[in-house]
C-alpha cells in the first residue's frame, strides 16, 4: 500500500477546485494499491480555496515554527497544514505505508521544490509540509 495525493487520484481538491490526474496514480487506487488524501482539505481547508504558499522556509521549517503558510490574502492558515500533515501521518501508520507519491510544487505535498511565499512562481529547494513530516518518519516521497 502507498499514499498518493488525492488529486493525482482524479479528486477535485485541488486549489481551483480542478484535479491533477495522473493515470496511473487513479489506477493505483482504483485497484487499492493506494490510499489517497489531500491534506488540505483534511486539515479543514475550503474547495476551492485562495492559493498558498510557505513564507520563511520551507516544511521543515513549517513544522519547527521557523516559517508559516500564507494564503495569497496574506491569512496565515499554518494550522490546518499542520492538522492535515498529521492527518497522513496517521494513515500511513494505519497502514504501514513505507512510500508515497505526492503533487510536485505543493505547500503541502511538494517533494524537493516548492514556490517561495511570494506567488510569482519562483521555486526553491524544499519540501512541503506534509512531505517534511512523512519523509522524518522515514516515508519514501516522490513527486508527480
Amino acid at each position: 500500500m502507498i499514499l498518493v495525493s488525492a488529486c493525482l487520484a482524479g479528486v477535485d481538491c485541488a486549489w481551483d477546485g480542478k484535479n491533477r490526474l495522473d493515470p496511473e496514480t487513479k489506477r493505483l487506487v482504483d485497484e487499492e494499491h493506494a490510499i489517497a488524501i489531500c491534506p488540505e482539505v483534511t486539515g479543514g481547508r475550503p474547495i476551492p480555496r485562495a492559493k498558498t504558499e510557505i513564507r520563511c522556509g520551507n516544511g521543515e521549517d513549517v513544522l519547527d515554527g521557523r516559517a508559516k503558510v500564507c494564503d495569497e490574502n496574506g491569512n496565515d492558515v499554518t494550522i490546518a497544514f499542520l492538522k492535515g500533515a498529521r492527518a497522513a501521518l496517521e494513515v500511513v501508520r494505519k497502514y504501514n505505508i513505507k512510500k508515497a507519491f505526492l503533487k510536485s510544487k505543493s505547500p503541502s505535498c511538494g517533494v524537493s521544490m516548492i514556490y517561495d511565499g511570494n506567488f510569482k512562481g519562483k521555486l526553491i529547494k524544499g519540501d512541503g509540509v506534509t512531505t517534511a513530516l512523512l519523509k522524518r518518519e522515514g516515508i519514501e516521497c516522490h513527486a508527480i
